[in-house]
């Protein structure tokens, strides 16, 4: 098997392994806004749904103050896994949690001050939904920091492989806010404040069971005040912002729509809106986990200057990824008439009609948004930050409102789902024509469409990349080694170490890992002839091992046994490891 065919289906098959847990990660706040909407429209009433939708804007930009914490310590401890730098790793780790906390207790005290003294008319003027607005800011405001917070620590769950875990929080949150929402809303009829009460307690129970794990000290990472690397604040946030400008944008897209709607059509196009995007929502999060399954894989490919499982992360986007959204998308649409029924039961009521179009029209964003979303991903980790400003921008506002601006006095409440749908269409140009540009010709690699260096990783000339797929090549690997070290004009022994060290750790991991379960397994070697160092990278999807810990307790056991670990470290200027999303990842230099 070729390396490169090899390492394209351990990317996917990674890739599809994180996939189920970020969907339903995601679909926790999804889940939130299915139940609110379902209980104040059966037992609050449209008005109340209102209230549910202009709060979308602000949960718009608290979702862009959790992807600029996320992301941007996301993207930073991928590149310090890929570099093995612990330091740095668990400083960037302290930091987030500390300005997520710091940030979350701003919001709530901004929301507090807001429903208290009744300042939401700069959100409605609507007498009858100012009230409601106002406690359900009040109920909103206790949540924030268990939603930002939350967030934060699932993100470096995910990257400790403790997906378990964040499935458990998430169907705890579930439960919790269906038996709340029962509670607080239709028996005790606290209205809006018992629909965002529910959820906000729902929150803190999710963040309970997260945080367990890291007070229990079991996490890799662990907080420290004296970790605290402040400088590292402008790189977080400068990193992070771009890939949330995107719901900065949504932020003020969705105050001028409501204007735009409220003029044109009335109150009741926001409520329908309210209603389709928190049908959609659930399903929104599959783009949005594949988002963050790629960004995972995106910073570490950049932190190790892996050319190839960069590049492979963007093919299982297009072509596994995007046809499946496809077949989402018009499942969707097929099931636009039942799913309004959750809602509104009446089809002579003008609300009806808006939800069912909606949820015809709409869902084809759901494909589309991953081009853009991916590409965005990729400038932040890359630093191409003038694709990422003007893919934000376009995708985030200028587009939907513009389209709808010039549509909605002849097509009334459709123009807004037809503008999100012809807003999907223009990034996938935007990007072609970047590469374009920058190519000097129409891009046909996806090294091309990408716009990656030609300085990046090491050239195929300084680097091997072979595939292991049981003994007999591990036993062929160091010959190949060898002859790849003395071509590039390394000395004979260290030519010869390099080879005799890669398989015995390559022999190792098919005689223990591959052994483990009843799964196909494959290991990824490379090596790499940098300046004086030759480099050998060993990735395997087995059981978890740490050589360096297996060579310290076989310090005091029979010398006859893990001969070959102890060689191995012995020949080695440096041997490290780490677990990356479930990868056993293993460096040496020789």
């Amino acid at each position: 098997m070729q390396a490169s065919t090899a390492n394209a289906k351990m990317v996917t098959k990674l890739m599809f392994r994180l996939l189920p847990v970020q969907i339903l990660l995601a679909a926790v706040g999804a889940v939130n806004g299915i139940v609110s909407s379902f209980f104040a429209s059966n037992f609050v009433g449209v008005d109340a749904m209102s209230a549910v939708g202009l709060y979308g804007p602000l949960q718009l930009l608290l979702q862009a103050v959790s992807v600029t914490l996320t992301g941007g310590s996301v993207i930073l401890c991928g590149r310090y896994m890929g570099r093995n730098d612990q330091s740095k790793l668990q400083g960037t780790f302290s930091l987030t949690v500390t300005l997520a906390v710091l940030v979350s207790l701003a919001f709530s005290l901004l929301f507090a001050i807001m429903g208290l003294f009744g300042l939401t008319g700069f959100f409605t003027r609507d007498r009858a939904v100012q009230p409601l607005f106002g406690r359900y800011l009040l109920g909103q405001a206790i949540g924030v920091t268990p939603l930002l917070l939350g967030n934060v620590l699932t993100s470096f769950l995910s990257m400790e492989n403790q997906g378990r875990r964040a499935t458990i929080a998430s169907l705890v949150y579930i439960g919790v806010n269906v038996a709340l929402n029962f509670l607080l809303v239709q028996v005790l009829r606290l209205e809006a404040f018992g629909l965002a009460l529910a959820s906000s307690l729902g929150l803190w129970a999710f963040l309970l069971v997260v945080g367990g794990y890291y007070i229990a000290g079991k996490s890799h990472l662990h907080f420290s005040v004296k970790r605290l690397p402040w400088g590292e604040s402008g790189a977080l946030l400068r990193i992070g912002f771009p890939g949330a400008a995107n719901s900065g944008y949504q932020t003020a897209r969705g105050l001028i729509l409501n204007w735009l709607i409220t003029a044109y059509v009335g109150s009741v196009g926001i409520s329908a809106l309210a209603a389709a995007n928190n049908l959609l929502g659930i399903f929104w999060s599959i783009p949005a986990a594949m988002l963050v399954v790629s960004r995972m894989l995106i910073s570490v490919s950049v932190g190790e200057e892996d050319r190839q499982t960069l590049t492979d992360v963007m093919r299982v986007m297009f072509r596994r990824f995007l046809p499946l959204m496809f077949a989402v998308s018009l499942g969707l649409i097929l099931l636009a008439v039942p799913l309004t029924r959750l809602f509104y039961r009446d089809p002579a009521e003008p609300v009806y009609a808006m939800t069912v179009w909606g949820l015809r029209i709409l869902p084809l964003c759901m494909p589309l948004s991953l081009i853009c979303t991916h590409f965005v991903c990729y400038g932040q980790a890359s630093g191409k930050q003038g694709l990422v400003h003007t893919l934000s921008l376009l995708d985030g506002v200028v587009c939907v409102v513009g389209f709808t601006a010039l549509l909605i006095p002849a097509l009334g409440m459709n123009s807004v789902y037809i503008a999100n749908v012809l807003n999907g269409m223009v990034p996938p140009f935007i990007v072609l024509g970047y590469a374009w540009r920058k190519n000097r010709g129409l891009p046909r690699t996806m090294d091309e469409l990408m716009v990656v260096p030609r300085g990046f990783g090491a050239p195929k000339e300084a680097r091997l990349d072979l595939t292991i797929a049981g003994m007999e090549e591990a036993v062929a690997v160091s010959r190949q080694v060898q002859a790849f070290c003395l071509g590039r004009g390394v000395d004979p022994r260290r030519a010869y170490l390099s080879g005799l060290s890669l398989e015995e750790m390559a022999v190792n991991v098919v005689q223990h890992g591959f052994a483990r379960d009843t799964k196909r397994h494959t290991v990824d070697v490379r090596v790499v002839h940098a300046a004086e160092d030759v480099i050998l990278r060993i990735k395997d999807d087995c059981v978890p091992f740490d050589p360096a810990e297996r060579q310290r307790l076989a310090e005091g056991e029979d010398v006859t046994r893990n001969v070959g670990i102890r060689m191995v470290f012995r020949m080695a200027k440096d041997v490290k490891y780490q677990n990356i999303l479930g990868l056993n990842v293993l460096t040496i230099r020789i």
